[in-house]
């Protein structure tokens, strides 16, 4: 009965989602490419909101932020509160210029300040990254979490690696569905939708697990101190020194990770891109800033909770769930999926099963219509057949879309499967080329002057010292922390923050020796959406900002 149950409730609720974007989305004009890439330039503040964050919400931060928090408590929540600085920034610096600039791809705007051979480069850095990083490790990590929550290896009678290959062809097949037919409009808004589901689903997974623990002791409160009397250093937000997230980093590669992410990352922004005017845009960025400062109740608690449940309240179910790897080490990527089967109900189980599909596909379709609206803009239509009309564009990115889903599906397992720290690698090779891209990016933003070629230097001396530090550490498998890495800068984000400085004092000494531009440049107004901004937004901003700062003041001791 209850794998019934949760068969039927899964099918019942992704199916909704899929009739409810069809009826939503009918009419939509898909001949154009502003249409097809940015859904028209219509989209409101609810669904830009929504979309960023499904967009961002995947497996990696359900089973990694919450593996995270199991191993290092609440001090991994930098991830998601720090985002919604970043998204603040967002808001009121970067999407007023991206919005008058009228673009659709980030490296239309490099070429409009820098010139067309940093386009080109910076297409390729992005189209290559998503078929070979981003997109693999989304579904590698989505059907590993999916087999685990819902034991799909023993349903099936098949092999793990056997499981892992049909989910990812499952989720390949639906998600691209989205992307490569209904084209912006219909993932921002199954985002949407989607994303009010992971909302309510994770939610309740923090509710029943707060109740686990508290017993007959009463709620939150009586939870909450179970823990801290049990971890004293569980709710420490600034992290201790032999941590990750340990506070030094929050000024150096996790604040430039975060601030690249949510500010000038293809993947994530393009929704924005396609908002009805500036003040749609603000609203929906601020929207999903206040999420993002929220969502450690979703992303974060429950890895404490099931820490908690394993190592001191040795509940038999979660211990036998996580279990121990060679070396006798909980194996924390097991700790949230373990938790899900032990605290929610089986009618419950099946809709959060489809949630957690939900939210796969809605960054699997989104990387795929951003790397179509990449390839598309600024390879086919500007090198490949510049004559083209807009229907022959829109076809060119789903033929683009097909071929990358084709590629990141072989790739995922051999890619990613039998490493011991898929997370951890992950992000080593995120800072290859987000470093680079966002230095260029920020002297092209504030500096008038900089020219073509100070660009071009900086961005590939970046990347050569980011694989440097990356591959050639000592080792590679544990985030880069092995080897000299870790002697001289005692983080891989300490790292990334030093490259960071040096790549801007490189850029701008370039430009200080002559390769400068002979007229400064001045943003052109390209008058395709109201730029009237929303007059609240930089008092919300604040609020946002001093939110954030009181988090980290208040768990601080």
């Amino acid at each position: 009965m209850g794998l019934a149950m949760t068969i039927i409730t899964f099918l019942f609720f992704t199916t909704l989602v899929i009739v409810l974007t069809w009826w939503i989305t009918r009419g939509t004009n898909l001949d154009t490419d502003e249409g097809y890439f940015l859904a028209g330039r219509s989209l409101t503040g609810i669904f830009i909101a929504g979309s960023l964050l499904l967009t961002n919400l995947s497996t990696e931060q359900l089973i990694g932020l919450n593996a995270g928090s199991f191993n290092e408590g609440l001090s991994v929540m930098c991830w998601e509160v720090v985002a919604g600085m970043s998204l603040v920034v967002l808001a009121l610096v970067f999407l007023p210029r991206y919005l008058k600039s009228g673009i659709a791809t980030i490296p239309q705007f490099l070429e409009e300040r820098y010139g067309s051979s940093v386009r080109a480069i910076t297409a390729g850095i992005f189209i290559v990254a998503y078929m070979l990083i981003l997109l693999p490790f989304v579904l590698y990590l989505g059907a590993k979490g999916l087999n685990g929550m819902l034991g799909l290896e023993t349903m099936f009678a098949l092999t793990e690696l056997q499981t892992i290959w049909a989910v990812i062809i499952f989720i390949a097949v639906l998600g691209g569905g989205y992307a490569i037919w209904g084209g912006m409009r219909a993932i921002a808004v199954s985002d949407t939708l989607n994303g009010a589901g992971l909302l309510v689903g994770g939610l309740m997974i923090t509710y029943f697990s707060i109740q686990v623990v508290a017993g007959d002791e009463g709620g939150w409160m009586g939870a909450y101190e179970k823990i801290k009397a049990a971890d004293a250093d569980a709710f420490q937000s600034l992290g201790k020194a032999d941590e990750g997230t340990h506070w030094p980093t929050l000024f150096t590669g996790v604040l430039l990770l975060n601030f690249f992410y949510w500010c000038t990352n293809q993947q994530i922004i393009q929704r924005t891109f396609g908002a009805k005017n500036l003040a749609e845009g603000q609203k929906g960025v601020l929207l999903a800033a206040f999420f993002k400062i929220l969502a450690p109740l979703v992303l974060v608690l429950p890895g404490i909770i099931a820490a908690y449940l394993v190592i001191s309240a040795q509940d038999a179910e979660m211990v036998a769930a996580v279990g121990t790897n060679d070396k006798g080490e909980w194996i924390a990527d097991r700790a949230y999926g373990a938790l899900v089967t032990r605290v929610l109900p089986d009618w419950l189980l099946g809709f959060f099963a489809a949630v957690v599909v939900g939210s796969i596909l809605s960054t699997f379709n989104s990387v795929l219509n951003s790397a179509a609206t990449l390839f598309s803009l600024d390879v086919y239509k500007q090198y490949l057949n510049p004559q083209a009309s807009t229907k022959t564009i829109v076809r060119s990115g789903q033929v683009c879309s097909f071929v990358v889903a084709v590629f990141a599906v072989v790739a995922a397992p051999n890619i990613f499967y039998g490493r011991d720290s898929v997370f951890g690698f992950f992000q080593t090779l995120n800072g290859v080329y987000f470093i680079p891209l966002l230095a260029i990016i920020m002297i092209g933003m504030f500096n008038r002057y900089a020219d073509e070629k100070s660009a071009l230097i900086t961005l590939l001396t970046g990347l050569g010292l980011m694989v440097i530090g990356t591959f050639f550490t000592g080792e590679v498998a544990d985030a880069g922390t092995a080897g000299w890495l870790k002697d001289y800068f005692g983080s891989p984000f300490h790292y990334m923050g030093g490259v960071f400085a040096l790549l801007i004092v490189l850029q701008l000494g370039l430009s200080s020796i002559g390769m400068r531009r002979a007229e400064p440049y001045i943003q052109v107004d390209a008058g395709l959406v109201d730029l009237t901004p929303w007059k609240p937004a930089p008092y919300v901003g604040a609020a946002l900002i001093t939110l954030v700062v009181g988090i980290y003041i208040y768990f601080a001791t």
